[in-house]
């Protein structure tokens, strides 16, 4: 179903393409309200303790992916207005005490009208902060969702970078190498629509399948854009059981990954 490009006898799909295909299979309105196909909620000891909800569907195919095995499942999960999701997080999180509330698993950015409903009511609440996850491709394409997103109060954006440089992007999600550029323009239009860098904007980067060389190259790089943003949370493979599966599928061997039950505390 993806649009693909054959460059070097190898298939490659455009991200922003495949984010209109796999947005038809995850949205649909209700009335004038935008719903999101969920695969679950959860409570977890990521960021000190939050409420997370499993979103399915992504503009990017990972092979490292944790959440590969809901991600693209989409005869899976359940509709749920904005309203009816953020009543389910704030729940969880008032049971287990998190500050936090996420979308994750999928790219939470397919839904823009859902997610900014979300954010809508959240900042009405005015009691948790809403950390958003995302690979940053469609901030990066479009300007005006950043500044949209900088209208709230209580958010906190993470864009997760998929390696370190164009190569690394293409062999770790199968994409056009081009696309990888976007992920540092979410961060510039972030910025540049009033959210505070190391703040308000954070850079994660997947590492476990780069170079000394290749990390160091990309943290000056992060630098130009702001030295507020060196705080980079380094992200190694875990180790999970369906993620060692999905790697051998792919004949991938990480240099840089971490066992489940010894995940260390810096990195939860």
């Amino acid at each position: 179903m993806f649009t693909e490009y054959k460059e070097d006898n190898v298939k490659l799909y455009d991200p922003v393409k495949v984010s209109d295909e796999v947005k038809k299979l995850v949205t649909r309105y209700s009335g004038n309200i935008e719903e999101r196909k969920y695969f679950r909620f959860r409570g977890g000891r990521w960021y000190g303790g939050i409420s997370s909800a499993d979103v399915i569907g992504c503009n990017l195919k990972c092979k490292f992916c944790w959440a590969w095995y809901f991600r693209d499942r989409y005869d899976l999960g359940f509709y749920l207005s904005p309203e009816a999701a953020y009543e389910r997080l704030v729940r969880i999180a008032f049971k287990g005490g998190y500050k936090y509330l996420r979308l994750t698993g999928g790219e939470p950015t397919l839904s823009k009208t859902h997610l900014l409903n979300l954010l809508k009511l959240n900042d009405e609440e005015h009691k948790h902060i809403f950390i958003l996850e995302t690979n940053g491709i469609l901030l990066g394409v479009d300007e005006t969702f950043s500044k949209e997103l900088a209208k709230f109060n209580n958010v906190l954006v993470r864009v997760s970078f998929k390696g370190t440089t164009p190569e690394e992007f293409s062999l770790l999600t199968g994409a056009e190498p081009t696309a990888f550029l976007y992920q540092f323009k979410a961060v510039e239009n972030l910025i540049n629509a009033g959210l505070k860098p190391g703040r308000e904007v954070v850079v994660a980067a997947m590492i476990g399948f780069s170079s000394d060389e290749n990390i160091a190259k990309f943290t000056l790089k992060i630098a130009e854009i702001s030295e507020e943003l060196l705080d980079i949370d380094w992200e190694y493979v875990i180790m999970y059981p369906h993620v060692e599966k999905i790697l051998k599928k792919y004949r991938l061997t990480p240099t840089k990954s971490v066992h489940p039950g010894k995940i260390p505390d810096d990195m939860v």
